[in-house]
């Protein structure tokens, strides 16, 4: 099995002073800590700032979707 290939890791992480978990592969989990790195600041406000962005759609996707796609459009901003 390739390296890019792994389950989901389910980790907690608290927002607004909520707890809750998330389910990601470790792939996306790395994608949040660089982008944590980069920003300077501690996994669960990136987390919650992306918390925040999806809870203004007008029909919100899973936390876990709303990370992915944040992920993606880090990604396409950076080519």
């Amino acid at each position: 099995m390739s390296r890019h290939y792994h389950p989901p890791v389910k980790r907690s992480v608290t927002i607004a002073g909520h707890p809750t978990s998330i389910t990601l592969e470790p792939l996306f989990w790395r994608g949040l800590e660089l982008a944590a790195e980069k920003r300077e600041l501690p996994l669960s406000a990136i987390i919650a700032d992306i918390d925040a962005e999806r809870l203004e759609a007008s029909d919100p996707p899973n936390l876990a979707s709303a990370i992915r796609a944040w992920l993606y459009r880090e990604a396409l901003e950076r080519d």
